[in-house]
């Protein structure tokens, strides 16, 4: 690893640790304000941002501080905006901008997960498979966070969403951000092998399958 390289992880890891940090204090100041349904949405981040660790401890895989640092960055963005304010003092900027990175990071988790797929299972996909997945997979979790959006406005007085425009706009830019990473991904796959994607994320890959694995 060259000495920049290194630099730069170092770098997003303590960054990382600063958002986790962030998420953990936003969560304590709402259960002290009284803010519960937040401070329940706050916890339930700063555990999804323990995720690597426990994969690491749990499975001995090591994902890139790269992926990493955009979780938390994701869910640092989703909390500090509803529990300051933000999504209504920025809007619409700072909610279109959030649905976005949160596709993106949607989009890359569906990416390494059709690929292992792909590779330890029966299932066997070609690059323009892998591409249409990686695009319905992000659509279809932005659909499903538009239904909790919906059902906490009904059940808790919360006003998450604001008419049928906002919703349409959220979804517009779910499906924007997947087909950024479904490009990506083809790009990807028509350079490298799916083996070294794997390795990028921590996992390593025991199939042989050669260099027609690289464009297939």
């Amino acid at each position: 690893m060259t000495s920049t390289r290194k630099k730069k992880e170092v770098v997003g890891i303590y960054l990382s640790h600063l958002g986790q940090a962030l998420i953990l204090i936003y969560t304590i100041y709402s259960f002290i304000t009284g803010d519960y349904p937040w401070a329940f949405a706050g916890t339930i981040s700063f555990v999804l941002t323990l995720t690597p660790a426990m994969i690491k401890r749990k499975f001995e895989v090591v994902l890139p501080w790269e992926l990493t640092l955009l979780m938390v960055t994701a869910l640092y963005i989703y909390v500090a905006g509803n529990i300051r304010g933000w999504y209504e003092i920025f809007y619409p900027i700072y909610d279109k901008a959030a649905h976005f990175l949160t596709a993106v990071l949607v989009a890359i988790l569906g990416f390494v997960s059709v690929v292992i797929l792909d590779k330890f299972t029966e299932i066997k996909m070609n690059r323009i498979m892998i591409v249409l997945f990686i695009i319905i997979f992000t659509v279809a979790i932005g659909a499903f966070w538009e239904i909790d959006e919906f059902l906490c406005d009904q059940l808790f007085g919360t006003a998450l969403q604001k008419g049928l425009e906002d919703t349409m706009w959220d979804l517009i830019f779910d499906f924007i951000g997947g087909c950024v990473i479904a490009l990506w991904g083809n790009f990807y796959l028509k350079r490298n092998s799916k083996e070294q994607l794997l390795n990028w994320v921590g996992i390593r890959s025991q199939s042989t399958s050669g260099p027609k694995d690289k464009k297939r």
